[in-house]
Parts: structure tokens; C-alpha cells; sequence
């Protein structure tokens, strides 16, 4: 079961001793228990959070946010009050985009992070609209289908699609009016992983995050599309072992 850390974050397990966190941000469509198989292939190094946005699960009588900036200025403010422990973000697509605008938004309170892990987007500045928030239904549930995000038994059911395609619409408008005139570098280690067949962020878009980095960089491309994490848990856990691990 998920349980409140606070409005904005849940948690997996009660793990007040670990001695790491990775809070971790969903794509767009997505919710906080997208990373339960996460949380428990690293339940030994760390203490896995994951962001819960408006509008969704325990959060559904909520106002859906389709905007990045105050997104990430709710989660900012969630974020600042568990920062008693080494703490690491993971994000993927649309998560990608907020855990970066986090990091800054923490950066100007003084705050940094272990490490940022990127995953399936694009840098800040790219031109990311590709009309999906503004498709009719039926083309946005045959683009959902194409991605693989949604189980397709939902998406053929036409009162579950009443309740979640506003907030997928809310999500991808979100993202795909998202961009930054200029890329502010970053100042902890960052981590890009990517899938080799995205169909919306290519290898070698993923790996201009490189030049946001300040110090360590790593560049991780996976086998696989868009939503690459499941098919390759193991290897992207292995990627994050190696950052999450105490340091002496």
C-alpha cells in the first residue's frame, strides 16, 4: 500500500533509517505507484518515494495542473521539508522535465542533490509539441495504445476513459508547452538514460543533456521504446545501485 509523506509524496514502506532517498517522478498519464517494482528491487539501498500529482488516485477530486512551472513549485515545497538524508531524484518523460525544474527550485533555496537521474526526454530548451494534448479522443486513445502506456483493457472501456483522459490531456499539455529559452546548468551529478527506439526522443537528443552537467556525467541508451523501464528494470536498477550507494 502507498502511504502519505505528505500531500505531493508517497511512500512504499516505512523507511526512516535508510540512509539514501530517490524520490521519483511519473510520465505524463502516470502515478506514483508506476514505481512499485522499482521501489522493491532497491528496497535494500534505499528509501524510494514517488511524486503523486493532482488529479489522480488518492488525489482525484483535485484540480488538474497542466503546467510544468507550477507543478514543480508544489513539489518544491513538498520536497523541502524531507531533505533530512541524502536525497537522489529519478524522472521519467514528462517526470524527466519536472524533477530538472525541481532540482533548480531547490538549488535556489540552497538545497542539492545526491544525483538527477534523467530518463526519456528531452533537454529543457527542445521544442517538445507534438499535438497530443490537442488530438480528438479517439486519436489521442490510438496514440496512448501506440505508446504501450495504458492497459489497452482501459482504454476500451468508455467510463474509465471519461475519468483519464483529462488527465492525460492535462498532463502532455503540460509537457508540450514546457520549453526554456536557455538550459541552466545543473550542480550535481546527472544521469540520461534512454530507450534506443523512442519514438519521440532519439540517442543523441537524450545525450545533449551533457552539456547542462557542471561535473559528473553519465550516459546510459537501454534496449527498447518509449517506455523502455520495464522491459529493462534490472539494468536501469543497476544504474541507480551504483549512484544510491552511501558514500564514505
Amino acid at each position: 500500500m502507498l502511504f502519505p509523506v505528505n500531500p505531493w509524496i508517497r511512500g512504499f514502506r516505512h523507511a526512516p533509517a535508510a540512509p539514501v532517498q530517490l524520490l521519483c517522478f511519473p510520465h505524463a498519464g502516470g502515478t506514483a505507484a508506476f514505481f512499485r517494482p522499482m521501489a522493491t528491487a532497491l528496497a535494500a539501498e534505499a528509501d524510494i518515494l514517488a511524486v503523486q500529482y493532482p488529479g489522480r488516485q488518492d488525489r482525484f477530486q483535485e484540480r488538474l495542473v497542466d503546467s510544468v512551472a507550477e507543478l514543480a513549485d508544489g513539489i518544491a515545497d513538498a520536497v523541502v521539508p524531507i531533505l533530512d538524508r541524502p536525497t537522489s531524484f529519478f524522472g521519467h518523460s514528462m517526470g524527466a522535465a519536472l524533477a530538472y525544474e525541481v532540482t533548480l527550485r531547490l538549488r535556489e533555496r540552497g538545497h542539492s542533490l545526491r544525483a538527477l537521474f534523467v530518463s526519456g526526454q528531452n533537454v529543457p530548451s527542445a521544442n517538445r509539441d507534438n499535438g497530443i494534448h490537442a488530438l480528438p479522443d479517439d486519436r489521442l486513445v490510438a496514440e496512448l495504445l501506440r505508446l504501450g502506456a495504458t492497459d489497452p483493457a482501459i482504454l476500451a472501456d468508455p467510463e474509465l476513459l471519461d475519468v483519464l483522459l483529462p488527465t492525460i490531456r492535462a498532463d502532455y499539455r503540460a509537457i508540450e508547452t514546457y520549453r526554456r529559452e536557455a538550459d541552466t546548468p545543473l550542480n550535481c551529478p546527472l544521469v540520461v538514460l534512454t530507450g534506443s527506439e523512442d519514438p519521440y526522443v532519439k540517442p543523441h537528443e537524450a545525450a545533449e543533456w551533457a552539456r547542462l552537467a557542471e561535473g559528473d556525467f553519465s550516459f546510459h541508451e537501454l534496449p527498447g521504446d518509449h517506455f523502455y523501464l520495464e522491459s529493462q528494470r534490472e539494468r536501469v536498477c543497476a544504474v541507480l545501485r551504483g549512484r544510491l550507494a552511501p558514500r564514505p
